[in-house]
């Protein structure tokens, strides 16, 4: 899956507003090239975390997941606890097993290296083993956004 291909499909689901930070936006650098999804019906930026984001970079203070080479990017997802328990077995503030795929690796989903402990989901240069499930997690996350949004 490309990043475009994502990209489409995420704003194929209802009310889903796209930043796409960019110089002289007033983002931060970091950000620059970065997809945030969020669940926001009114279009109006919401003050609320994105639901899903596509980076294209290795963040500081985070184990790097080789996103520095061309073309790398890596797709977080907050599909909650109960989904991150069925994907990776265990409850996302338990302390990781050795079996746990490294977040340098294609084409798996892992525990995100920084906000695993949250229930957040990646997937890096997403492709064939994980597309439906990448499609799921990511139908799953924008369901729980909208519901904390109408709460």
């Amino acid at each position: 899956m490309t990043l475009e291909e994502i990209t489409e499909f995420v704003t194929s689901l209802e009310g889903v507003l796209v930043q796409r930070p960019t110089e002289g936006d007033g983002s931060p650098q970091i950000a620059w090239g970065d997809v945030f999804f969020h669940y926001s019906p009114d279009g109006e930026a919401p003050r609320t975390q994105p639901f899903a984001t596509i980076v294209t970079k290795d963040y500081p203070d985070e184990v790097p997941s080789g996103l520095n080479q061309p073309g790398a990017f890596r797709v977080n997802v907050g599909s909650g606890k109960d989904e991150f328990v069925a994907r990776i077995g265990r409850e996302p503030r338990a302390p990781a097993g050795d079996l746990e795929p490294l977040s340098a690796t294609d084409d798996v989903v892992f525990a995100h290296p920084t906000y695993g402990t949250l229930g957040w989901l990646a997937v890096k240069n997403p492709g064939p083993a994980t597309e439906s499930d990448l499609r799921e997690l990511i139908t799953k996350a924008h369901s729980l956004a909208r519901a904390r949004f109408e709460r």
